[in-house]
């Protein structure tokens, strides 16, 4: 019997349980795992109260906190879990954490009630890599916690550990071809697989939307699980198209392998409320980042000068980590009234732990308080159309991925894909007038007002993105920039 219920997902197998819990900010899947009064988690986030509350309603005790290997997008819960509940971390062969944990042996068995989980070592996505092989009281081979090691339509990509395992991208790619073909694809094929990540993740380049399936359809569908894919055909799909990874991952894996603040700190400095003289005073003195993560139009009608804004109700995380260079600096919120220990959690996360506080009383108290405000100027698509035919020259900028760019964008438009930001500043003008687009609104008011607090005052955003530059039927659309087509 399966039951879903928000980011949950539910299934019962006689008087086993096995729970999805989905992040979707993050495009992450942990997993909760009963059978009788003993439970485990897999991978859990860095927020772990969620996880004692489910086992505490069951009348579980969490036996094991199963880690599929070091996480380089979040920072995983696994050590506030285990402190507070007394369960045993877990790790594959290789693995080296600094804190107390058990480092597994290939093919070892570890009961949980009357399951059994088998520990296979898949490397290739890292080398400490494992997938938990879960077998029912009858001793069918019931699921597989891939961790990062197979997705949905994809596999892990093996560029992320070269440094700690001292071998090449094609090396690794080369060992994960490997645990692949001789550790999972033997496998029963009605085998469920449950995957670390889905969709959205930076931790593989072409993830399904969906967040399970068996692997059957997996070895039918997968393009990595070719039943006639030689060694080197796979090495040079799973290797090309690789982007560069964001620039937080290795700072995380350190994290998760020599440990972290506790989360219960983390939240308590970041839950200061601070008046805006306060908030003022701190902003000078410490030089902290001025996050705002209200909704991107709201945004631009008014914000505290030199703030950034990432909207929270979008990939708030992976966008922070990806565009916020030190980790380590201090920030300051200006968030919606009471989101506040929302973006607290959801910054540590992905690692950064240094807030300091929020702006009390929001944009509106910054205002009635008679302190200087900004804002970004927005047109819609038929301004910008209108602008356009008036003759004067105008440069339109489109932020989306470069892929989206490909597949279809404005005559004339010119691409500079918001993740790249940090680097491609100077291929913009501080004179000239730049309309900036993404594909809805989100990215372009990062882009933007990320710029503005550097300097750059003449960009305009277009409100709604390329959808509403599409839906006007105002503008020449270029479907495919392939020379071929």
């Amino acid at each position: 019997m399966m039951k879903k219920f928000g980011n949950f997902v539910q299934i019962k197998i006689n008087a086993m349980i096995i729970e999805q819990i989905y992040t979707g900010c993050l495009a992450q899947g942990a997993y909760y795992i009963q059978s009788g009064d003993e439970a485990a988690i897999i991978d859990p986030l860095r927020e772990v109260y969620p996880y004692i509350e489910k086992a505490d309603q069951a009348g579980a005790r969490i036996k094991y906190v199963l880690e599929t290997h070091f996480h380089a997008d979040f920072v995983s819960g696994h050590i506030d879990l285990a402190e507070k509940t007394g369960a045993t971390i877990v790790y594959g062969p290789t693995a080296a954490p600094s804190f107390r944990a058990y480092i597994a042996k290939d093919g070892e068995e570890l009961k949980l009630g009357a399951v059994t989980i088998r520990v296979i070592h898949t490397p290739g996505h890292t080398m400490e890599s494992v997938c938990y092989l879960l077998t029912d009281e009858n001793g069918k081979e019931t699921a597989l916690f891939s961790g990062d090691t197979l997705f949905i339509g994809d596999v892990g990509r093996p560029d992320l550990a070269q440094k700690a395992a001292g071998m090449t991208t094609e090396g690794l790619a080369g060992t994960l071809f490997e645990s692949l073909r001789n550790k999972i694809m033997p496998l029963s094929d009605d085998l469920i697989i449950y995957p670390a990540h889905g969709a959205g993740s930076a931790c593989g380049k072409s993830m399904s939307k969906e967040t399970t399936d068996t692997l059957g359809n997996q070895k039918r569908y997968n393009y990595a699980l070719r039943a006639n894919m030689t060694r080197d055909e796979f090495i040079a799909e799973v290797t090309g198209g690789l982007t560069t990874p964001p620039a937080y991952f290795p700072v995380n894996v350190r994290m998760n392998k020599e440990g972290y603040e506790s989360i219960d700190n983390v939240i308590h400095n970041g839950m200061a409320p601070l008046s805006p003289d306060s908030f003022e005073v701190i902003a000078n003195e410490s030089g902290a980042l001025l996050l705002d993560t209200r909704d991107a139009e709201v945004f631009a009608r008014s914000f505290i000068p030199n703030s950034i804004n990432i909207g929270i109700d979008g990939n708030f995380a992976p966008w922070v980590g990806a565009l916020i260079p030190d980790i380590e600096q201090p920030i300051l919120l200006i968030t919606d009234k009471g989101r506040e220990e929302e973006v607290v959690t959801r910054l540590a996360r992905v690692g950064f732990d240094n807030t300091a506080g929020y702006l009390e009383g929001g944009i509106e108290a910054w205002s009635a308080a008679g302190k200087e405000t900004d804002h970004i100027r927005s047109v819609s698509a038929d301004e910008l159309a209108q602008e356009l035919n008036s003759g004067r020259p105008l440069h339109l900028l489109d932020v989306r991925k470069a892929s989206e760019y490909m597949a279809e964008h404005v005559t004339g438009a010119r691409n500079l894909p918001l993740d790249d930001i940090n680097s491609h500043m100077a291929d913009i003008d501080k004179d000239e007038t730049y309309y900036v687009h993404c594909a809805g609104g989100y990215r372009s008011m990062i882009f933007n007002s990320m710029l503005r607090a550097r300097g750059y005052y003449n960009l305009v955003d277009v409100k709604g993105g390329f959808k509403a530059i599409k839906q006007s039927g105002n503008f020449r659309l270029i479907e495919s920039a392939c020379p071929w087509s």
